[in-house]
């Protein structure tokens, strides 16, 4: 079972947090109207103007107009002026929002509930919420980050009562889907399916709600909508495995019918749903768009057969009608990558590995390279690498293909054992290597230099040292990731 969501939501939390707290907001918007127009000018006279205003802004008396003098410096690049500011202002202003988040940032390390309950209460009475403004929908959200957390400990212990008593406590209502949904996760994980539906309906109702611009159509309201499927979906899976199929029935056709695109899992488990109503002709029809797709997973091809010889009467044919489908899939496969191709010359670098042994991409001239940009933080990188490692299995006896592992964006003081870890924990088989941030710019320049702006990212590298193909993200489908990946390496051994 795919249980929902918790990544996206944080690269628009922490920008909520970040973001100014102005105390005059007139005086701020007035003063970032002005920033702008300076920031967007080519003028010489304009840009000097430009550093001028930030260094003023700097010394400012308040931790918003600190901040928003950081926030500024990061737009021009000046990252490690932007890092300096953000890392004073906690020191400048103890009591401020930057120092709150700072000061619970490590409660997600705590191994109990009571240690995170423990550690909640003294945050709280160090910052306390009367203290802070709560005029805009976001301004609660630091403190329910903490209780949600500590309301997961608690189910994750079984403490249903504990778990409900953090979990009514959460005052942000657009993010309350995200946090029902960790806390249905923990639940579910413990063997409490009961109360992993009470939280997954909750999670749920909370996303239909903002649906359809009922809530509005602001970013954080769109934010809340847009897990609406995956919540609904959750929600049939928990209904699913305790056997009530008509229910499960219904939010399946829900989470099918708002899913944006194929999206594997769900319609395996509204087959499979399907099938244990004896509804065996919808089952096919659904579990066939992802066969024909490519993205089937072995189970998932185990019981489209058994489903095929239901419908057909026998297993007449499918050998034939299997060939077909993978045939018609890889040629629209090589079509679509045939019209993604490019041919863009591939950034040099030379990184060090885990052992401190340094690696240049000079080194594998002539040979096809993958890249993977990774971190440990990121849940879609590490969701990749089951496939990377059936990629990488695959090729082990072709000396022409190399597959490294970038590990960059580090949050952690000691990337290269985080790194580290994580690799030896899993048994992977990866040659990573570390883009750390440098010691004056505070950038990661490798990922910089490939222009990335998400993670996981990969760019396939051909013999001549120009990249061909760009992926981002990743969808989910081993069978389907190794199968892109082997046409690209192969398109760029022939050069077509």
């Amino acid at each position: 079972m795919k249980l929902l969501r918790t990544t996206g939501l944080y690269l628009l939390a922490n920008a909520v947090l970040i973001s100014v707290n102005a105390q005059d907001k007139k005086t701020t918007d007035t003063t970032a109207q002005y920033l702008n127009k300076l920031v967007l000018s080519k003028d010489t006279a304009d840009k000097i103007q430009l550093r001028s205003k930030l260094a003023e802004l700097s010394d400012g008396k308040t931790e918003a107009t600190v901040l928003m003098a950081a926030n500024y410096y990061y737009r021009i690049g000046d990252q490690k002026r932007s890092e300096q500011l953000y890392n004073d202002v906690v020191t400048r202003f103890p009591l401020g929002t930057q120092a709150r988040s700072a000061a619970s940032k490590d409660f997600y390390l705590l191994k109990t509930a009571n240690e995170a309950e423990s550690a909640y209460k003294g945050w709280i009475k160090k910052f306390p919420p009367a203290n802070y403004p709560n005029v805009k929908v976001d301004d609660r959200l630091a403190y329910d980050y903490v209780r949600a957390n500590v309301a997961g400990k608690f189910a994750a212990e079984k403490n249903v009562v504990k778990a409900n008593e953090y979990a009514n406590m959460l005052e942000v209502d657009f993010w309350k889907g995200n946090a029902y949904s960790g806390i249905t996760t923990a639940f579910y994980k413990n063997g409490d399916l009961a109360n992993a539906e009470i939280y997954a309906k909750k999670a749920m109702d909370n996303a239909f709600s903002y649906i359809d611009g009922k809530k509005g159509n602001e970013n954080w309201a769109k934010f809340s909508a847009s897990g609406y499927p995956g919540l609904t979906s959750t929600y049939a899976n928990i209904l699913f495995e305790r056997k009530k199929y008509d229910e499960a029935l219904k939010y399946s056709e829900m989470a099918y019918a708002k899913s944006q695109g194929l999206n594997p899992p769900l319609n395996y488990r509204y087959a499979q749903i399907l099938m244990g109503l004896n509804r065996n002709q919808e089952a096919y029809d659904k579990l066939e768009e992802v066969v024909k797709a490519g993205k089937a997973t072995p189970a998932m091809a185990d019981d489209f057969k058994k489903l095929y010889v239901k419908v057909k009467g026998s297993d007449k044919g499918y050998e034939e009608y299997a060939a077909a489908t993978r045939k018609s899939y890889l040629e629209a496969l090589s079509k679509k990558l045939t019209k993604d191709m490019v041919n863009e010359t591939a950034a040099g670098f030379t990184l060090t590995d885990l052992n401190g042994k340094q690696v240049s991409l000079a080194d594998y001239k002539g040979k096809t390279v993958i890249l993977d940009f990774w971190a440990t933080w990121c849940g879609p990188c590490k969701a990749s690498f089951p496939a990377m490692q059936m990629a990488v299995d695959k090729y082990k006896a072709d000396d022409n293909v190399k597959f490294l592992f970038i590990h960059t964006w580090e949050k952690v003081a000691d990337p290269v054992k985080d790194a580290g870890d994580y690799i030896k924990s899993m048994k992977y088989n990866f040659e990573v290597l570390m883009d750390l941030k440098d010691a004056q710019t505070k950038v990661n320049k490798v990922v910089s230099s490939y222009k990335v702006n998400g993670i996981p990212a990969k760019f396939v590298i051909d013999a001549n040292g120009n990249v061909r193909f760009k992926l981002t993200g990743f969808d989910g489908s081993n069978e389907a990731a190794v199968d892109e990946l082997t046409m690209m390496i192969n398109m760029c051994k022939t050069g077509s």
